[in-house]
């Protein structure tokens, strides 16, 4: 998985842009936001890399293989799917099709909705996620939790679980 996001503020732009406005962000914020997404795109490349090293498929598969599996049999449906996983995934659908043909997932008519299905994880989906976590479990300790103390890592989860809008 490959991401490309590059945040540049124009001040000129900026200072036009926000004339009319009531509020306009700090420049602790503006810094806040940009160290944000750059640690964030930072540290999701370096895991990635990490897996692709170990020969897994991305951490996309590792987070729709786990949210599937805590389903359980009951399954989820393609939609559902996409807004519990851990990372924006803008075309569940060729991911799950990707997982069925590795054989990761199945696929079942949805009961309550003739044109759904619902998604299920096949053993060796469970056991594919199972061989990835040592893999990401490592690379978040090296890339998050060995530079942060326990204390820093749990304040930077209240601080950036206060960003949250649920």
């Amino acid at each position: 998985m490959q991401l490309h996001l590059t945040v540049k503020i124009d001040a000129d732009a900026y200072l036009s842009d926000t004339a009319g406005m009531n509020g306009k962000p700090s420049d602790a914020a503006v810094s806040a936001w940009v160290a944000l997404v750059r640690a964030g795109q930072s540290v999701l490349a370096a895991v990635e890399a990490d897996l692709k090293a170990a020969g897994f498929p991305s951490l996309a598969w590792y987070d729709a293989l786990l949210e599937l599996r805590g389903a359980g049999e009951a399954g989820l449906r393609p939609v559902d799917l996409e807004h519990r996983m851990l990372l924006a995934q803008y075309n569940v659908s060729r991911l799950v099709d990707r997982l069925a043909r590795a054989g990761y997932v199945r696929r079942r008519p949805c009961p309550d909705d003739a044109r759904a299905s619902l998604l299920t994880v096949t053993a060796e989906g469970r056991d594919l996620q199972r061989r990835m976590w040592p893999v990401y479990a490592a690379a978040i300790e090296r890339h998050l939790g060995a530079k942060l103390g326990d204390g820093e890592a749990a304040e930077l989860a209240r601080l950036l679980g206060s960003l949250r809008k649920d």
